[in-house]
């Protein structure tokens, strides 16, 4: 097992008590890490130099490398020269749930660019509401194998190109991939790259299986039809899936009224319908279950969450935006924005965030790359950067007036000031309650 942080460790625990032989190791092996290895009782191997990489590899017949280590590190790199099998942590988890006494419980797959913890949490909702104990795994809180010895009858197992890209039979009863756009290129050597792991979602589907697509893009269904599944698609306004008369509409007719919906933004009706596909057409779902489920779904947090308002000027945290395609998402859910974008870039085309200059009314830039923020946005509003996350909402909150949305929605991760992204945002709203509250002993 390569590679020891939360993820990491829970697959090698996982292992060990499966009764795997393994050898645990890291770039750097740290007080940390020998604690860990110790209370499992395995072997660890610092791998900070070459002539550590090549007799720990030796030995070695797969590598099981954590989610985090980029396909161009150089410890996988020289796996893939000496022949050695790469499995992720859905390759093995579904290696062994294949050999589950009583046989393997059926797992819906999502995958896709944004949006695929709300579609696997709205899946996992939607199998709970026909009355199977499910759970929410993958890309989440909780890795598929550390699901396995749950009593959990189905999965919802959201698929990063992460744990897709070294898998070699990982399949799923349903899945959908939602979108594409460039992402994590810091990870990925390039776009291709990114592409070719999402394609994995399809690439060992059998007859019976059902494979969910956009109607609006042909390159990800070309993926579908391409495989061995069945192909069903979804959009905003076509597909066997799609919203027409205020409806989410399937072919087995019409689910649920739009407006029973706790949220109802266009994102949100996109990934309900890709969610409903792959419930509905597994067989474990019927359109009741849906409609219950979606009626009492609430959004996951820093996903476009409301914070508060202030003088009819409405702040928004959307923190788990961090890539352009993700805020462009956002963007196009309010007319009259002040943006809080940056933090630190994956490599990808900011510039992007500038196509809707209508709805921008001005930017606050922050982060490691707050320069590439302003430069985006040369031109189309006003830009001012800030050196912290109270500072960005003070000018944000002096930029906007009544009716405007203040959104962070950066773009960009968070390893710059933050942890990760839950840390920013709980900072951003953290800092618009300290605002209100300041502004209303002032009004009194």
């Amino acid at each position: 097992m390569f590679g020891l942080g939360i993820a990491g460790m829970s697959v090698a625990r996982e292992l060990h008590e499966r009764g795997e032989l393994i050898v645990l190791a890291d770039d750097e092996a740290t007080q940390e890490h020998r604690s860990f290895a110790r209370s499992i009782n395995c072997e660890l191997v610092d791998m900070s130099s070459e002539v550590a990489v090549v007799d720990a590899l030796k030995s070695a017949y797969r590598l099981a490398p954590a989610p985090g280590i980029s396909e161009s590190h150089h410890v996988l790199v020289k796996a893939r020269q000496m022949g050695l099998t790469i499995s992720s942590e859905l390759e093995l988890a579904y290696n062994f749930e294949e050999r589950r006494t009583g046989g393997p419980r059926p797992m819906l797959g999502i995958t896709g660019t944004d949006g695929k913890t709300t579609t696997t949490l709205m899946t996992a909702a939607m199998l709970h509401a026909a009355g199977h104990k499910s759970m929410a795994v993958g890309n989440t809180e909780t890795p598929l194998i550390a699901a396995l010895s749950s009593d959990a009858q189905a999965f919802a197992v959201e698929c990063s190109s992460f744990r897709l890209s070294n898998c070699e039979h990982f399949r799923t009863r349903a899945s959908v991939w939602l979108n594409l756009a460039p992402d994590h290129l810091d990870w990925h050597v390039n776009m291709e790259s990114y592409t070719m792991a999402k394609a994995q979602l399809w690439a060992h589907t059998r007859a019976g299986d059902v494979a969910v697509a956009p109607t609006d893009d042909s390159r990800i269904l070309g993926f579908a039809q391409e495989s061995s599944a069945r192909t069903v698609t979804f959009g905003a306004l076509q597909g066997d899936y799609h919203a027409q008369d205020g409806k989410l509409n399937s072919p087995h007719g019409a689910i649920m009224k739009i407006s029973e919906m706790q949220r109802a933004m266009p994102h949100d009706i996109t990934n309900a319908l890709a969610a409903a596909a792959i419930a509905i057409e597994s067989g474990l779902v019927e359109p009741s279950h849906v409609q219950r489920a979606l009626a009492e779904f609430e959004n996951a947090p820093h996903r476009i969450e409301f914070v508060a308002a202030l003088d009819g000027v409405s702040f928004y945290n959307d923190s788990k935006a961090t890539s352009p395609h993700a805020s462009a998402v956002a963007i196009q859910s309010f007319d009259s924005i002040v943006l809080i974008a940056g933090g630190r870039n994956k490599g990808l085309d900011l510039s992007t965030l500038a196509s809707h200059p209508r709805r921008m009314k001005a930017v606050v830039a922050i982060g490691d790359d707050a320069l590439d923020i302003e430069k985006s946005f040369e031109g189309v509003c006003r830009v001012v950067v800030a050196t912290s996350m109270k500072s960005a909402v003070a000018s944000a909150r002096e930029l906007a007036s009544t009716g405007d949305v203040v959104l962070l929605s950066p773009a960009c991760t968070s390893y710059d000031w933050y942890n990760n992204y839950m840390e920013r945002g709980e900072d951003f709203m953290n800092c618009v309650r300290d605002l209100a509250k300041s502004e209303q002993i002032v009004k009194k």
